[in-house]
């Protein structure tokens, strides 16, 4: 610390919280630690009795916290993403639209093993909406060296690390698999709690076929409709029982297959596949008809977003991927899929 007259003390760094009072009106912090001192300031301080401060004195190796905040807030700070004034050396991020908030991990965890950076964000790979926190900024002491920022700017490279995605998918065909329903047997309950869960993500079905068991017949129903949607799900027919033929007839109407299982309960039976033009199409299992959670809503952020899911990211669901079947369902607000 220096001991500095108040007229000069114009961009130094206060030492502790400076307490203004006028009576029957205010009492607190009118300047707080750390505060970098403007000419505006002078008077107030002069007012407050203030004639001399205890500053940090300035090293060109060293940042005060707020100018270390900024530069973490850079690292961080993608597309759609707005943020807070910097307060005590934190800034926070917040999402400017309804989308899918992206973490670059590896990134992320270098940063955060430099010392005495902190950037806290929420998990990865979930929908947010316009105006949720996403992430804090801050270094641990008042003032720290520079070199460490000059470390973490390294490892992030030319993009941030942060960044919320648009749900790019808008039309979405459904085909309801099996006899039962094709017949008019039973009521098809699976289609509205679809619709609704495709709604949230701003997709609207524009095409509902219903057809047998058939492979043949459901190939014909995917090969119609798919060029006309973002996105194919089929509904049904996705056991092992010898007429559930959906996931054969997703793969003769010419999708990759990525995965036909998934290591998450409920939601085992699911598939997901992608044909040529990259669209992706869906096998869903029964479960999405009646748990609210499930492996649809762990993988349907990221398809919604344009994102193409790979084998390994249905692997690592592994870890988190079974539902605990709370009496009242919290997700997504627990550990499922985390």
């Amino acid at each position: 610390m220096k001991l500095i007259k108040t007229t000069e003390a114009v961009g130094h760094v206060l030492c502790h919280d400076l307490t203004r009072i006028i009576p029957n009106e205010y009492k607190g912090a009118r300047f707080r630690k750390g505060h970098i001192v403007t000419e505006e300031d002078i008077p107030v301080l002069l007012s407050m009795g203030k004639e001399n401060l205890y500053i940090w004195e300035k090293n060109e190796n060293m940042l005060h916290e707020n100018e270390a905040a900024e530069i973490l807030c850079q690292i961080c700070q993608g597309e759609n993403i707005s943020r807070s004034e910097v307060k005590e050396g934190k800034i926070e991020l917040y999402a400017e639209i309804d989308g899918l908030f992206r973490v670059e991990k590896e990134k992320l965890f270098d940063i955060n093993s430099v010392d005495e950076l902190v950037i806290a964000t929420r998990k990865s790979n979930t929908v947010v909406h316009q105006g949720d926190k996403l992430a804090g900024t801050r270094v641990i002491p008042l003032v720290i060296r520079k070199e460490k920022l000059i470390e973490a700017e390294k490892i992030a490279g030319d993009t941030p690390i942060l960044s919320v995605l648009p749900f790019t998918v808008k039309k979405a065909a459904v085909i309801t698999t099996g006899s039962e329903v094709f017949c008019g047997r039973i009521e098809d309950k699976f289609t509205p709690i679809l619709t609704e869960k495709l709604r949230s993500y701003g997709i609207e079905v524009v095409s509902h076929q219903k057809v047998d068991d058939q492979t043949e017949h459901i190939k014909e129903a995917i090969e119609t409709v798919r060029k006309d949607v973002d996105i194919v799900l089929c509904t049904g027919g996705m056991s092992v029982d010898p007429d559930d033929n959906t996931p054969g007839a997703i793969k003769q109407s010419g999708a990759d297959i990525v995965t036909y299982g998934a290591p998450v309960l409920p939601g085992a039976m699911f598939l997901l596949g992608y044909f040529d033009d990259g669209t992706p199409v869906l096998g869903l299992p029964g479960c999405v008809m009646y748990t609210k959670a499930t492996v649809f809503d762990l993988v349907m952020p990221r398809i919604a977003a344009g994102i193409r899911l790979t084998k390994r990211d249905f692997v690592e669901y592994g870890e988190g991927g079974l539902c605990l079947g709370c009496q009242s369902c919290h997700y997504p607000n627990c550990g499922f899929g985390k």
